[in-house]
């Protein structure tokens, strides 16, 4: 979905799909490592996630366009922490979410194991798409259990590309969906017991 371009004036547009917010546009830069999550997967996602959104606590741990932090809070989740590395993405989330008057948005700048490590309070859903082929899910997936990032029965958002199948996850957690859509590979895990 993201446009090659040299210039970093480029942006990209993507629509929010449910919620308060439904129809509303999100812009984010034009870079070739932001792949937004397609439409018909964030409905898929969603449709696992319904009944467990509303009044949540959620960690969107490589933020990027902001797709899934900006659907999970126009879908009545009670905050939503985006985590991303780069300053212009950065401050692309924070506009955006001001434009949006979201207050229960907070965009941190970090790099995810940092942020971890930090031991945030923990969270109901997390959703995790780090960019493909950077081998960072496998340690990600043990960073959130060690550092105690996951409420008991916490739902965990997997995207990897669909060649690699099915992410090796923490004895902790129980693989509940996995599906493909194209080259994408995407998959929901819930966290069965306390991961302190």
């Amino acid at each position: 979905m993201t446009q090659k371009g040299s210039g970093h004036a480029l942006r990209q547009r993507l629509r929010i799909i449910g919620g308060a917010w439904r129809g509303r546009r999100i812009d984010f830069p034009a870079r070739p490592e932001l792949r937004p999550t397609p439409d018909r997967v964030r409905e898929t996602l969603f449709n696992w996630l319904q009944g467990m959104i509303e009044g949540s606590r959620c960690l969107d741990l490589f933020a990027g366009s902001g797709a899934l932090g900006f659907e999970a809070a126009s879908r009545g989740a009670k905050s939503v922490v985006m985590v991303d590395t780069d300053p212009q993405v950065v401050n692309r989330l924070r506009t955006q979410a001001n434009t949006f008057g979201a207050a229960q948005i907070e965009v941190v700048m970090a790099d995810a194991q940092a942020y971890l490590a930090s031991s945030p309070s923990p969270f109901d859903i997390v959703f995790l798409d780090p960019p493909f082929g950077t081998d960072l899910l496998a340690p990600i997936c043990h960073a959130l259990n060690d550092h105690g990032a996951l409420k008991s029965g916490a739902r965990i958002y997997l995207e990897t590309l669909a060649a690699a199948g099915v992410p090796a996850i923490p004895a902790t957690w129980e693989l509940l969906k996995s599906q493909t859509a194209g080259q994408v590979g995407y998959h929901l895990a819930a966290s069965i017991q306390d991961a302190a």
